[in-house]
């Protein structure tokens, strides 16, 4: 199971936290392991694994609105496997700057691969409100990212 969705799971979870991902996306397979015995058979593994992370995330975004803030930004490390902190921490940071909802949709949508009746059962709404919300999330990060320059390849 972490091989198979492991990926995709930590790509949800650094996608919606940055870099508290890790421990979201360890204690997303702590919980997994816990409930996979009651998990039906048939079920989306995961469609069923992204909520899990949805909820880990979740959680993490409550903690972190409860700890103080830092006086100073420390510099981000460069990176040459994808994490934020490479050349797209721009569009990370776009990312981050999205109001959480249109952020939770473009991430399940577009990087976990979900299709829009799972997500918006993820979210507890239609699919035609997950899927407006994700077209005005990738309409933002289209003028946010175009905007501040992304880098020319």
């Amino acid at each position: 199971m972490v091989t198979e969705h492991g990926p995709t799971v930590l790509r949800v979870c650094r996608a919606l936290l940055g870099s508290a991902a890790e421990d979201a996306w360890s204690e997303t397979f702590l919980a997994a392991l816990r409930a996979y015995p009651d998990l039906p058979p048939g079920s989306n593994v995961q469609a069923w694994l992204v909520t899990v992370a949805h909820r880990k995330a979740i959680d993490q975004l409550r903690a972190e609105a409860r700890r103080p803030l830092p006086t100073a930004d420390l510099p981000e490390r460069p990176s040459r496997d994808g994490d934020p902190g490479g050349w797209e921490s721009d569009l990370w940071a776009a990312l981050a700057q999205l109001p959480l909802k249109q952020r939770q949709t473009v991430v399940y949508h577009h990087v976990a691969g979900l299709p829009y009746a799972e997500v918006a059962q993820i979210l507890g709404g239609t699919p035609e409100a997950a899927r407006r919300a994700a077209a005005d999330g990738i309409a933002a990060l289209r003028r946010t990212y175009l905007n501040e320059g992304a880098p020319d390849d």
